[in-house]
């Protein structure tokens, strides 16, 4: 790979033994009604046909590194599909479900490490548990753990989480925040209305809290990536930045939330060019990484024609490319060597 290394940060894959450990297990029915509810029965039945189609890229290293090729994509970095989240499971559950996309992620990887790499699962909903099983995927040579917006009870501003980011911080880890889900339930159960305005939702709800309570003031070091670039939040700061300076409630963070911007990181996946182009005016050209949600239905078939559709500039699309990746220490061939 000489010249430019291009590194998508946003790809998925399948863990089937993940699907063999929930099923029958109490819980289960009561999320697939939930979802069932949030999404509507035209959207499931349409979902449910768009992953049957993919499963081949989902879970064949040899189908995934052929796609990669056909858009000149060097590197993917890979996580689980956020339907393995499972936050209702219970604690052993949980951590079971942790250990086996973990290792699924890193087998992935394993088959070409110089072009796979991947962020592993930690059980949100059960904080006591997050350290354990970030150490646990960073110790497979995972680059860092991907995790909801939410888990029921569970906010990003929750304190019980604050051993979870210190760690990541003290580690170099990147947390990678992919919405599952909305909580805005059957609102949004037509026109898949779900994941077209639930998940830019979703993506501005957690940054808000992770940036108001203030965690990026406690942990400078910690590497935040967000999928679907940031959501709703980084072109609709300006509301954000008032409620600061005239609410008291509102002012938890030591700066004004627009300032946060430049502290995290978010994928290019927005779909638009003016997004884009505004993403990277709001956020700064170094703080936007390549994205393309392979190989769901509302990703980027080629991400790197979509960037370059935004036309800006060649040192920019460089380092969007994969330039702010190989920075974030998202590198081919390379792992996250941290040890305790």
């Amino acid at each position: 790979m000489n010249g430019l290394v291009t590194v998508d940060v946003h790809a998925h894959c399948f863990v089937g033994e993940i699907d063999a450990l929930v099923a029958g297990a109490p819980g289960l029915a009561h999320q697939q009604e939930l979802e069932a509810r949030r999404n509507g029965p035209e959207s499931l039945a349409v979902s449910g046909e768009m992953i049957r189609e993919r499963i081949p890229k989902l879970t064949s290293p040899e189908r995934r590194l052929s796609d990669m090729d056909g858009c000149a994509v060097d590197v993917q970095m890979v996580s689980p599909s956020p339907s393995h989240y499972h936050y209702w499971a219970d604690p052993e559950l949980a951590g079971a479900i942790s250990y086996a996309a973990n290792r699924a992620v890193a087998a992935m990887a394993a088959a070409e490490p110089q072009r796979l790499g991947g962020f592993g699962l930690v059980p949100l909903q059960h904080p006591d548990l997050l350290v354990k099983n970030l150490d646990d995927a960073l110790g497979l040579g995972l680059a860092g753990v991907e995790i909801g917006s939410y888990a029921p009870g569970v906010e990003l501003s929750d304190e019980r989480l604050e051993p979870f980011w210190a760690r990541a911080a003290e580690t170099g880890a990147v947390v990678f925040l992919h919405p599952f889900g909305c909580s805005l339930d059957e609102r949004l159960d037509r026109f898949y209305l779900s994941n077209t305005v639930g998940q830019p939702v979703e993506n501005a709800v957690a940054l808000s809290q992770v940036i108001f309570a203030g965690v990026l003031d406690r942990h400078p070091e910690l590497k935040i990536l967000a999928a679907h670039g940031g959501g709703y939040l980084p072109g609709h700061l300006g509301r954000s930045d008032h409620a600061w300076r005239v609410r008291p409630e509102a002012r938890r963070c030591a700066e004004p939330p627009s300032h946060y911007l430049r502290r995290l990181w978010f994928d290019s996946l927005v779909h638009s060019r003016s997004v884009l182009r505004g993403l990277v005016e709001a956020a700064g050209p170094d703080r936007v990484l390549l994205g393309s949600d392979y190989p769901f239905d509302m990703g980027a078939a080629d991400p790197l024609a979509a960037l370059g559709a935004a036309d800006l500039g060649p040192e920019v699309y460089g380092a969007i490319a994969g330039g702010n990746a190989v920075k974030l220490g998202l590198r081919p061939g390379e792992v996250n060597r941290w040890t305790a």
